[in-house]
């Protein structure tokens, strides 16, 4: 009984062994002067995520063309190889998550603003709890995970 457990539990862990062996790149629109977009990108490295970073001329354009209404909008905004939006200071584990998941009828994520304690804007011991929303092919939105502290991003 003992080694089929054991077996059972190695066999669960092999998809994600087989995703951490391809990390996702991630297609990141910032301003090139954005500091707290770095440190964002920097979070993601740190959790095995790559990013290829553009500096488009027009941000807003790229917003438009992924269908980020303005009350979801952010300072960056990334593209995953399939086509899903990632908007704002998401915590990496969260992205992760909705890529294994991949909601039906969902476009991406979004953290609207910059909330304090969000991945990239970190100040010191200072948090505001938030909210990582699920972007609907619709248009509308429906809360994805509600972050309450400092611990849920890292």
């Amino acid at each position: 009984t003992f080694l089929l457990i054991s077996h059972t539990v190695h066999a669960s862990s092999t998809p994600s062994t087989a995703t951490a062996a391809k990390p996702v790149q991630l297609e990141v629109y910032k301003s090139p002067t954005c500091g707290c977009c770095e440190e964002w990108i920097s979070h993601l490295q740190s959790h095995g995520l790559k990013s290829n970073i553009h500096h488009p001329d027009d941000l807003n354009a790229i917003k438009n063309r992924y269908r980020i209404s303005p009350q979801y909008q952010s300072c960056h905004t990334a593209i995953s190889p399939d086509g899903y939006v990632f908007e704002g200071h998401i915590p990496a584990p969260v992205i992760t998550r909705f890529l294994a998941e991949k909601p039906e009828g969902a476009i991406g994520l979004a953290v609207p603003g910059m909330p304090v304690g969000s991945p990239g804007m970190e100040m010191g011991d200072r948090f505001t709890p938030y909210d990582v929303l699920l972007l609907k092919s619709d248009g509308s939105s429906a809360v994805y995970i509600r972050i309450t502290s400092l611990t849920q991003t890292f």
